[in-house]
C-alpha cells in the first residue's frame, strides 16, 4: 500500500485534524473538506466529474456533484482554511498555475478560474472566482485572483506562475512583473516577438528540440526570454519565461502535465531563429 493511499482510507482522522485546528467549525464541514482533500490525491484533478466520483460513500454521481459544490461555498474558509493549507505547503519556492474550468451546480453551469500550487504532479487548488461569464477571463479579474494569494503566499515564495495560452495581454503581463512574479506562460503562434509571429521566428524546431532566441525579446510589452518546441502532434509549443531555459521546460511540462511533449534530453544544444 502507498502512502497516498494510506492517506485516503481513512479521511475521518483528517476530519478530527481539521477540528483541532478550526474548533469553531461544525464537524460536518470539515468533513466535507476532508473528503474533497482526499479525493484531490486520489484523483489528481479539480475535473468536477472525476472529482465527484472521488468522494466516499454510494451516493448518486448528480448527489456527489452537488455535495462537492457545498464543500467550496463556506466563505469562512477563505478567511481560516487558506492560511492554514499554506502553512502546510513544502518549504521553498513553489509553483503556482492558473487555469479555467468548467463545472455545473445542478442546471446551472460554472466557470471557474483558479490559481493553484503543483505538488507531486497535481494541483492544489488555493483561490479560485466563478466567472459571470463563458469563456476567457478578463486581466483585471486574474489581477484580483492573485492580489488574494499573495496576502497570504507573498511572492518571494513563487518559483514562477505558469499559465496557458488564453492568460495573455499586456496589462497582465505587466501586472506580474510589478508584483515580483516570474512568468511561465504559454503564447500563441500568432504572439508577436520584437514585432514577428513566434510561427516565423521559430518555423523551423522540431518536435524533441528546443530552440530559443539569442538575447530576450519583447512579449506584451515585457522583455522576456522565449523558448520553443513542438509537440507529438507538430504543434508549436512557445514559452515566454522569466526563468532559465532548462527550468521552462521542466516547470511548464510538470505543471501542466503536457504528455504529448517529448522529452528533450539535457545535452541538446539550444539554436536560435535569428
Amino acid at each position: 500500500m502507498t502512502d497516498l493511499q494510506a492517506a485516503c482510507l481513512e479521511p475521518i482522522k483528517l476530519c478530527h485534524l481539521l477540528k483541532e485546528r478550526f474548533p469553531f467549525l461544525r464537524i460536518d464541514t470539515l468533513q466535507r473538506a476532508a473528503d474533497v482533500i482526499c479525493a484531490l490525491i486520489e484523483k489528481q484533478t479539480t475535473n468536477q466529474k472525476n472529482l465527484a466520483n472521488g468522494l466516499p460513500g454510494t451516493s448518486s454521481p448528480e448527489a456527489k456533484r452537488k455535495r462537492l459544490a457545498r464543500s467550496f461555498q463556506d466563505e469562512q474558509f477563505d478567511a481560516c482554511v487558506l492560511p492554514f493549507l499554506i502553512s502546510l505547503l513544502p518549504k521553498g519556492k513553489l509553483v503556482l498555475t492558473m487555469d479555467r474550468t468548467n463545472w455545473e451546480y445542478g442546471e446551472t453551469p460554472l466557470n471557474l478560474l483558479v490559481l493553484g500550487v503543483v505538488l507531486e504532479g497535481f494541483t492544489l487548488p488555493l483561490v479560485w472566482v466563478a466567472l459571470p461569464h463563458g469563456g476567457c477571463s478578463h486581466s483585471a479579474t486574474r489581477e484580483r485572483l492573485v492580489a488574494r494569494l499573495l496576502k497570504c503566499l507573498p511572492a518571494l515564495r513563487w518559483k514562477a506562475l505558469v499559465a496557458d495560452r488564453e492568460f495573455f495581454g499586456q496589462e497582465w503581463f505587466t501586472f506580474l512583473r510589478k508584483r515580483g512574479i516570474r512568468r511561465v506562460i504559454r503564447i500563441r503562434a500568432d504572439a508577436l516577438v520584437d514585432e514577428l509571429r513566434t510561427d516565423v521566428w521559430f518555423e523551423t524546431v522540431k518536435a524533441g528540440q528546443l530552440q530559443c532566441l539569442f538575447e530576450k525579446g519583447r512579449v506584451y510589452g515585457s522583455l522576456m526570454q522565449v523558448v520553443a518546441t513542438r509537440d507529438a502532434d507538430g504543434d508549436l509549443v512557445v514559452l515566454a519565461t522569466d526563468v532559465s531555459i532548462w527550468e521552462t521546460w521542466r516547470v511548464y511540462r510538470f505543471s501542466t502535465g503536457h504528455l504529448r511533449l517529448k522529452d528533450v534530453p539535457e545535452g541538446v544544444e539550444l539554436s536560435s531563429s535569428v
